[in-house]
């Protein structure tokens, strides 16, 4: 007979929800460019529900951007909104216990089992969507509160969600620190992606700071093809400053975090600010090519992180 695990809210077969478990951490493995390095250093039970969120979050980031057969905006709108109502049925079945786990993929009992376990809010997985969703529209944002939603929708979240699997203090004002982070880690991924984006036709920094430093989305194009506009830099230096203050004013996050947990958030911050430094060195570097860490570097970020140091 095959053997079961039961708790007071949910049954899953032992064998299905392992196989959902290591399918979450190989992809989390061979797509987390920045995460897998942190999470790495968190202790199980914890280490596996973050491959499960991560695996969920690339999920939908893969259906928001499926062009495979030729798949339309609007199709793409529909695959999200189904994802949507699975999600539902997954959270629904995890937190509640007098429903059916989603059919179809593999994901599912590993996500249900960290929804359940950690207690994550469900409206955090809808606000994940409404980020994709809101991606697939032309980029239009006008001024930095827009960017700030939309930092808040694709990235903000996910920190929220990491902190109910980390455990926290602090309440809301915890919560806020955790918003102010993601901002700063999008923000460092938006001057990180300027030339990638530009080259799709994409912007995300906010037109009124365009305007004020005299750079037009038609220059940034151009400049992904190596010439730099005029009031690049002062514009790069904006930003950065911005993103930074975001790393400022969340630094107390850390000692937030239930201890077993820090190293994790610890490195990871240490990688995107390592990354964002990088960029400050020199702005125009964003234009030539993806600024990266090296592996050794983020070994020793994460290292550092470990000793506490």
């Amino acid at each position: 007979m095959t053997a079961i695990v039961r708790d007071d809210m949910i049954g899953v077969d032992a064998a299905v929800l392992e196989k959902s478990r290591v399918y979450c951490r190989e992809l989390t493995q061979r797509e987390a460019k920045n995460f897998y390095y942190g999470l790495k250093l968190l202790p199980e039970p914890k280490r596996s529900a973050m491959y499960a969120l991560y695996a969920y979050m690339r999920m939908v980031d893969d259906i928001a951007d499926d062009e495979s057969n030729g798949r339309t905006v609007a199709q793409r709108k529909g695959d999200l909104e189904q994802w949507e109502q699975l999600t539902h049925e997954a959270i629904h079945a995890g937190t509640e216990g007098n429903g059916s786990l989603p059919r179809g993929h593999i994901l599912w009992p590993a996500f249900s089992e960290m929804v359940r376990r950690y207690r994550v809010p469900g409206h955090l997985f809808d606000d994940m969507i409404a980020g994709q969703r809101q991606d697939l529209e032309p980029v239009a944002i006008g001024t930095f509160q827009e960017l700030h939603e939309y930092c808040y929708r694709v990235a903000s979240v996910v920190g929220l969600a990491s902190l109910y699997v980390w455990g926290f203090e602090g309440g809301e004002a915890t919560l806020k620190l955790s918003v102010d982070r993601g901002i700063a880690f999008q923000l460092t991924n938006v001057l990180r992606d300027l030339r990638e984006d530009a080259a799709r036709g994409r912007c995300y920094l906010p037109r009124e700071d365009l305007e004020r430093f005299g750079v037009s989305e038609r220059e940034l194009a151009a400049g992904a093809g190596g010439a730099i506009p005029e009031g690049f830099l002062s514009l790069m230096r904006f930003e950065i400053e911005r993103a930074e203050g975001f790393y400022r004013s969340s630094a107390s996050l850390d000692e937030k975090v239930r201890a077993d947990s820090r190293p994790t958030l610890v490195a990871m911050t240490g990688i995107y600010r390592g990354i964002l430094q990088k960029i400050a060195e020199d702005p125009t570097r964003v234009m030539r090519g993806r600024v990266r860490l090296s592996t050794f570097n983020k070994l020793m970020i994460g290292w550092r992180a470990m000793r506490g140091k």
